[in-house]
């Protein structure tokens, strides 16, 4: 796992600006540095030993020396092209993955992108057309930005490499915060920085002449078979997702796992007897802590099981530090307890497995159950009697059995859904922004993803919009920033193409029926856990903010941000307060606007006031 950079075109002290942009992802791959430069392009690259310790340092060159190589990532089949490669007559001078990548690249082209299994963020220039490939991988595990700076174009696994490009203007992106407020995360491929932005999962772009190419290689679609029974998919889920672990786990360094409660990381920690795995918690309860839980489970299985409570003063303490590290804010408080499971588990190993990716393949969310829930109130009662029920118990002052119910099947999944976050909607955002026009329908976001789901049932459209936008906004921006802010490669064997192929046959029967949820992806889990964690239902990362906001100490930590002159100007003070004020009182549950809006100014000052 490493981190890479670079830019073309002339720059005065070209060799200290790469140096210097290379060594502020230092974090990613603290072993060893690389450079390349000539008088077009200067490439950088840090590298976290995983793979061919002794030979495996990049930038990687081809036998004619034309092509120059700096990856970010994991190839799992490696071994298999490269038998493939040296077939037709390809030197290898390493052991490592990359070089495969560089070989396969020279003989196939952009072909190479469909036979890679892994995880990939790829620069590869070609020193005689002056061209520059860069390519990420189907899901998007590993991030890749980039932005033209007058005649040059930069590019960097993060994005504070490319803020330090001289000559780069750094301005705030209002379209970014638009979607945020709605979402939690900027929606890609935008970024919060004015011209810059994330290469899309499945994407890959060239730049030559000046010019910038962009194409894509790689689309989740889903082959339901309706006729699939659930023992026959449960068969084929056990088979792949074995095979997954087994690929995910080469490595010439010792590989542990995270454990959760849930059953996606427990079905990974399965593979794991006689090894390590890593679990935090609060100390607010069962609710907000998973380690009671995870312990029993590592004890039935014998795994060598690491822990740590997170006190909630080093919570607090760490959101600065996590916001750095996220690059653009991220509203998920959750990203912070995978920091926190990230830095123990860099304490004994280098790489580790999780469980992303599972909820969104499989069905896993709660959510998924409202199509089923709704179908019957939706067909029995039009439209526009269901927006006036809606409207209605909206005035009502008070909660009442049924309310969310009414407001929930007012609009059809795709006038509803967008995503597992859904914050403020546009009359929020117009109520607390201090320039409404920059308010938008959050729906109208994922209008396109709908369009090219059309023929997909409401649950199977659910999990594309997902497979598209939180899960490369949210899950897999959390997953990598977190663990490389702690120098620890992070896996994930959900997110395999071969696990998709057969999660993209299962039938919504078999993902979200009544009985729960991934349904069987459970029945496969139930043949290696124990029938109550194979059952048990899904949680979440749980984090006790709705309770530290209504403790008097973090409600004036977040009240004084909330007056502040960064809050000043982005909001209406006076609207935030009230947001502050009902939760506290116990009025209303704000819990996650209030994080929203909190997280957005902690981060807005770290990038935009002590960064300048």
């Amino acid at each position: 796992m490493c981190g890479i950079c670079g830019f073309t075109g002339k720059v005065l002290d070209k060799t200290k600006v790469i140096e210097n942009m290379t060594k502020l992802i230092t974090h990613r791959g603290p072993d060893s540095a690389g450079y390349f430069a000539d008088n077009d392009v200067s490439m950088g690259f840090r590298r976290l030993g995983i793979i061919d310790l002794g030979t495996g340092d990049q930038p990687i060159y081809n036998e004619k020396n034309n092509l120059v190589l700096t990856f970010n990532g994991e190839i799992y089949n490696y071994r298999d092209l490269k038998k493939e490669l040296m077939e037709c007559g390809h030197v290898f001078y390493t052991e490592t993955d990359s070089e495969v990548i560089l070989h396969g690249f020279e003989q196939w082209g952009e072909k190479v992108l469909k036979k890679l299994r892994g995880m990939f963020a790829i620069a590869i220039w070609n020193r005689e057309d002056k061209s520059l490939f860069l390519a990420r991988d189907p899901f998007g595990i590993k991030p890749l930005h980039w932005s033209k700076v007058g005649e040059n174009f930069v590019y960097a696994s993060e994005i504070k490499s490319i803020l330090a490009l001289p000559g780069f203007k750094k301005k705030f992106n209002y379209r970014a915060l638009d979607n945020y407020l709605s979402f939690q995360y900027a929606v890609p491929p935008e970024t919060f920085f004015e011209g810059v932005y994330c290469l899309m999962p499945g994407h890959y772009m060239w730049y030559r002449n000046g010019e910038t190419e962009i194409h894509r290689y790689f689309e989740a679609k889903f082959n339901i078979n309706e006729n699939l029974d659930l023992q026959t998919a449960a068969d084929t889920i056990e088979k792949v997702f074995e095979n997954s672990v087994e690929a995910h786990r080469i490595s010439d360094v010792e590989v542990g796992c995270f454990l959760s409660s849930g059953v996606d990381s427990s079905y990974v920690s399965s593979y794991f007897a006689d090894q390590k795995a890593f679990t935090v918690g609060f100390d607010f309860g069962e609710k907000y802590n998973e380690v009671t839980w995870a312990r029993r489970l590592a004890d039935k299985i014998g795994i060598d099981h690491k822990h740590k409570i997170i006190s909630s003063e080093e919570f607090w303490s760490s959101i600065k530090r996590v916001q750095y590290h996220m690059d653009q804010p991220l509203a998920d408080p959750s990203c912070i307890a995978l920091y926190f499971v990230s830095k123990l588990a860099s304490k004994y190993v280098k790489v580790v497995l999780s469980g992303e990716g599972a909820d969104e393949l499989f069905g896993g969310y709660t959510i998924y159950n409202e199509p089923r829930v709704f179908r019957m109130y939706q067909k029995i009662l039009p439209q526009k009697f269901r927006t006036f029920l809606a409207n209605t118990v909206r005035k009502i002052p008070f909660r009442f059995k049924g309310r969310g119910f009414i407001i929930r099947g007012e609009h059809t999944t795709e006038n509803k859904y967008i995503g597992n976050a859904f914050m403020f909607n546009r009359e929020d955002k117009q109520k607390i922004l201090k320039n409404s026009s920059i308010a938008t329908r959050p729906q109208d976001m994922c209008k396109k993803l709908y369009e090219r789901a059309n023929n997909y049932d409401d649950v199977t459209k659910m999990q594309y919009v997902d497979i598209n936008m939180w899960m490369v906004g949210d899950i897999l921006l959390k997953a990598d920033r977190m663990s490389m802010a702690n120098s620890l490669e992070l896996r994930v064997p959900f997110l395999d193409k071969e696990v998709f192929k057969v999660a993209s046959t299962i039938p919504t029967k078999l993902k979200a029926p009544k009985e729960n949820t991934k349904y069987a992806l459970r029945q496969a889990a139930m043949r290696h856990l124990p029938a109550d964690t194979a059952q048990k239902e899904k949680l979440g990362f749980p984090v006790p903010t709705r309770v530290w906001l209504r403790d008097k100490k973090y409600y004036e930590i977040v009240k004084k941000a909330f007056l502040s002159e960064t809050s000043k100007n982005f909001f209406n003070r006076e609207e935030l307060i009230k947001l502050l004020d009902d939760h506290y009182s116990g009025k209303w549950d704000n819990s996650r606007k209030i994080w929203t809006v909190y997280i957005f100014i902690v981060w807005y000052d770290i990038y935009f006031k002590e960064l300048n």
